[in-house]
């Protein structure tokens, strides 16, 4: 009788989903950049946004300190 086949283990370390609350604000402040009212820094003093990649870390930044369960970013692994 063959034996069964053992499988693979499980990746623990899967990719976590971000949470409603985060999508929401990421959402508004990629309608701010899009009119062009996007200031970065403190109180807007940085000047306007220009980079979309930009824009979306001010959105992650802003919904992490508002309480949002935001993964951060994985590092490359060599």
């Amino acid at each position: 009788m063959p034996k069964a086949k053992e499988s693979a283990p499980r990746n623990t370390t899967a990719k976590t989903s971000s949470s409603t609350k985060g999508m929401g604000t990421v959402g508004k402040v990629m309608h701010e950049y899009k009119l062009g009212t996007l200031k970065s820094g403190k109180g807007g003093t940085g000047g306007k946004v220009k980079s979309r990649k930009q824009a979306v870390a001010i959105g992650l930044s802003e919904a992490r300190k508002a309480g949002a369960k935001i993964p951060h970013k994985g590092g490359k692994s060599s």
